[in-house]
């Protein structure tokens, strides 16, 4: 995701120092190449070998100090990067930032770089919600800094409240929408995830293997290239992804009348979520019990959200998904013709490496126009950005 992305991050002196381990782990990962800045404080909590090792890169602590005998240390850094990260950012040094002082590599590189800056504050509540602290905060941002709201908790000098740093997970998504172009900007997207639970009683229930994991990767890939999110999702062990507005359903009504509710605002629907096709007659009361003899349930169809959606949608464009066993290409093309959808994405659960509660899936995609484009196995968060450019190009943008 970050492949030939230069990322310079920054480290500031507070005990958070040690969670931007775990971010600059996560930036490699994703292919950026790191270049690790540390003001003098931050020395004090982690060492510099353990961000050189980690980035394979020098790491940077002295303003006075030379990358080769022709290059001027931040001025060869603040030129190269891409992207600016400050985690954790201490209140010191967001001070000398909304004021223009430049005493140490740090703050003289950030004055000196072209590229977007991310800060992600850590510090003592009282400090955070300090009003000096707080014009700091926004004379930043109105020169377009971007910031990474703190968490809410518990703080390493005892207090509780804002000012915990954010958790590398979120920073790491940040810093992935900083580098994203915004051409899904003005777009209002709604998308579904997971599966939808149908109570037997107030113990069992009728679902299926859906993880959410498709869903919520097109959620997030859609928030990092600008639009507007809602996710509407079943039943998952998935974290709600940073900045998209997350409602919880566990049944397919509640699905429904959940989608029905967004559906006006929104400009692209992707329904990914694996929705019971049939619910119980009747819910008991209390927990069955099991006797002699066998069980038998009496089962009523579920609405069908992806036809009503295609019956209203108008000018929005609305995607389909059709997970299935046999005969993919003809029960697709039924699909995208009987629910009136402008491409459905099909794939073969039984197919390796496709399917449900896996990270990868295979596709093939279905074009009212009568084209089909094979997709070949990639992650999902990959795939959630192709489905976003067949819907940019199906918006004729």
């Amino acid at each position: 995701m970050l492949k030939g992305n230069e990322i310079i991050l920054g480290v500031t002196g507070g005990i958070a120092a040690y969670k931007s381990v775990e971010l600059l782990r996560l930036l490699t990962k994703a292919g950026a190449n790191v270049h690790v800045i540390m003001t003098a404080s931050a020395t004090e909590f982690v060492t510099p070998l353990t961000f050189q090792t980690l980035s394979m890169n020098p790491v940077s602590t002295s303003l006075f100090s030379l990358i080769s005998e022709r290059e001027i240390g931040h001025i060869s850094l603040a030129d190269r990067a891409d992207l600016f990260v400050i985690a954790p950012a201490t209140a010191n040094v967001i001070g000398k930032l909304a004021n223009g002082i430049a005493d140490d590599m740090l703050t003289t590189t950030v004055m000196a770089t072209k590229a977007p800056v991310l800060v992600a504050p850590a510090m003592n509540v009282n400090m955070y919600q300090n009003p000096i602290y707080k014009e700091n905060e926004k004379k930043l941002k109105r020169h377009g800094y971007l910031f990474v709201e703190p968490a809410r908790g518990l703080l390493a000098c005892g207090w509780e409240g804002e000012g915990k740093l954010q958790e590398p997970q979120i920073i790491f998504e940040e810093a992935l929408a900083a580098l994203t172009t915004k051409d899904l900007a003005g777009e209002h997207i709604l998308i579904t995830a997971g599966p939808t639970r149908e109570e037997l009683d107030p113990v069992r229930f009728i679902s299926n293997h859906s993880s959410g994991k498709m869903g919520y990767a097109i959620a997030k890939a859609a928030r990092r290239r600008g639009a507007a999110v809602t996710l509407v999702t079943g039943p998952t062990c998935l974290t709600e992804p940073c900045g998209v507005a997350t409602i919880q359903v566990t049944s397919a009504e509640e699905m429904r009348q959940a989608v029905m509710a967004a559906f006006p605002a929104s400009t692209i629907i992707i329904k990914a979520a694996a929705v019971a096709d049939y619910r119980p007659v009747a819910r008991a009361v209390a927990k069955i019990k099991k006797t002699a003899g066998s069980l038998s349930l009496e089962l009523e169809k579920n609405p069908d959200i992806l036809f009503e959606l295609g019956k209203i949608k108008a000018d929005k464009i609305l995607i389909g998904f059709a997970a299935e066993t046999g005969d993919l290409l003809d029960n697709a093309a039924k699909k995208l013709t009987v629910k009136n959808v402008d491409m459905i994405v099909a794939n073969d659960i039984g197919a390796e490496g496709a399917g449900f509660n896996v990270d990868t899936n295979i596709v093939k995609l279905l074009f009212k126009d009568g084209r089909v484009e094979d997709v070949p196995l990639m992650g999902k968060q990959e795939l959630a950005d192709v489905l976003l450019d067949r819907a940019v190009k199906l918006k004729g943008r």
